[in-house]
């Protein structure tokens, strides 16, 4: 990819990131997303799950509603979703049910990513609709938060 195409990422996943962080000052895992529209977020949304005590309430999830919402249209259309960690099964499956165009991620998950890591629900050939992804941007922003959290979580920092 062009360092031009990586450019125009940039400003979306520092919003997913800022999204992050709201989710790490609750004590949150820190995970964030946005949904965008052209050149305009119309979702946003942070991990939850312990403040809700929802298993649902993953930032993809939430930012994929409030866009539908937005949109009054359960079709995101022409819409990229640009989040922090890869999405687990749950919220690819959201995200081919969506109709989601782009996902842009910042690092992979190694034990639920299903944007090419463990499989790849985004792109599974039997499915009706594809997504296209990219993967690592802002890679080492986004690890580092995820990997500081757990280690201030288990009392190694």
């Amino acid at each position: 990819m062009s360092s031009a195409l990586w450019e125009e990422h940039l400003p979306f996943m520092k919003a997913a990131i800022e999204e992050a962080q709201k989710a790490e000052a609750i004590r949150e895992v820190p995970i964030g997303a946005v949904v965008v529209l052209g050149d305009e977020i119309i979702g946003r949304g942070h991990n939850v799950r312990e403040t809700t005590r929802d298993p649902l309430a993953h930032a993809e999830l939430i930012a994929i509603k409030q866009a539908s919402e937005r949109l009054d249209a359960w079709r995101l259309l022409n819409c990229r979703l640009y989040v922090t960690l890869e999405p687990c099964p749950m919220c690819a499956g959201a995200i081919v049910q969506a109709r989601i165009s782009q996902v842009v991620f910042g690092t992979s998950d190694p034990k639920a990513g299903c944007a090419g890591t463990l499989m790849n629900l985004l792109q599974e050939d039997r499915f009706n609709h594809r997504v296209d992804v990219i993967g690592g941007v802002m890679q080492q922003e986004c690890g580092t938060m995820l990997t500081q959290f757990f280690r201030k979580l288990r009392g190694k920092e």
